[in-house]
């Protein structure tokens, strides 16, 4: 494992190292050729199944802006992410739970990293899924580093979410160990679980060999986490500007759910999206551009003025 400072070149990007205790993080930034960033800084924050260049920085023939942060890029954003504890190329070690506290915990030593390297100020966060989770634990425990919010496929008691239901049919045998085992067939069945055919299957081929080509097992601790710990978000303590985006046929965010979270969001500037045609894993559908389009509105909204 390379130290806490090591950067090395990487296709496209730069690859870097920090430490949350005594655990390595992976962290993969890709910026503007001309430096300093004009639109801001983007945070990309992954899910339960999957390491963050798979679902970030994806790259498909044919698909014109598949990596999420090559569009943001090409937009003037400086675009990072990071594998959390039990994922990818980070820390694996055997006792590695990667809950969503802990994924929060992660981010803050994700950010420590990149505040101290880089004139980037607060980020832009988007979070999918347990992601979501993640992103709005981190913007309770430091506000003051999240300009927006981006939560996608969100969940946030649990009510109305088919996946959660059928997922917690299978909670003994999360308990019972610490990883589950992944593979090709079981990326597939994150497209058809809600509504087969929202993905081409070229996308699909490329997510899953991505995916597996750094992990063949994943850790318990979110999915246990969202089978027996929810609520895991307070929305009084997110403060800062917020967007709901829902796929139209995602399975594991209730519509109802989520408008009532949506109520209770202190902070006037604040949107809820529906994204039609849209089941799970968003920016791997064959409608991400809307999906970009959406996001990206919402990291550039202007600030709104308000009178003394």
């Amino acid at each position: 494992m390379q130290s806490a400072t090591a950067l090395k070149p990487a296709a496209g990007g730069q690859e870097h190292w920090t430490r949350n205790g005594d655990s390595d993080l992976f962290l993969f930034q890709k910026a503007p050729n001309e430096g300093k960033a004009p639109a801001g800084t983007v945070l990309f924050v992954h899910g339960s199944s999957m390491a963050s260049q798979p679902t970030f920085d994806l790259g498909v023939p044919g698909r014109p802006f598949s990596s999420a942060m090559d569009y943001f890029v090409d937009k003037g954003f400086e675009t990072w992410t990071l594998d959390m504890r039990g994922y990818g190329r980070s820390d694996k070690r055997p006792g590695t739970r990667a809950t969503i506290a802990e994924g929060a915990e992660d981010l803050t030593a994700a950010t420590d990293y990149i505040l101290k390297n880089r004139d980037c100020g607060p980020f832009h966060v988007y979070g999918i899924s347990s992601g979501a989770l993640r992103a709005a634990a981190f913007a309770e425990l430091h506000p003051e580093r999240v300009k927006r919010l981006a939560l996608d496929a969100f969940v946030w008691t649990g009510e109305g979410s088919h996946t959660l239901e059928n997922r917690r049919k299978k909670l003994p045998d999360f308990r019972e160990g610490e990883r589950r085992p992944i593979d090709k067939a079981f990326v597939y069945s994150i497209f058809n679980r809600d509504h087969p055919g929202t993905a081409d299957d070229k996308v699909i081929d490329a997510f899953a060999d991505a995916i597996t080509a750094l992990d063949d097992s994943m850790p318990n601790g979110t999915y246990i986490d969202m089978c027996t710990r929810l609520p895991l978000i307070d929305p009084a303590k997110i403060t800062v500007p917020t967007i709901l985006m829902r796929g139209e046929y995602d399975g594991i965010a209730g519509f109802d759910d989520l408008i009532e979270f949506f109520k209770k969001l202190p902070n006037a500037d604040k949107q809820f999206a529906v994204m039609p045609g849209i089941s799970h894993a968003s920016f791997q559908q064959k409608n991400y551009m809307l999906v970009y389009h959406i996001l990206h509105a919402f990291f550039t909204q202007p600030e709104p003025v308000y009178r003394g």
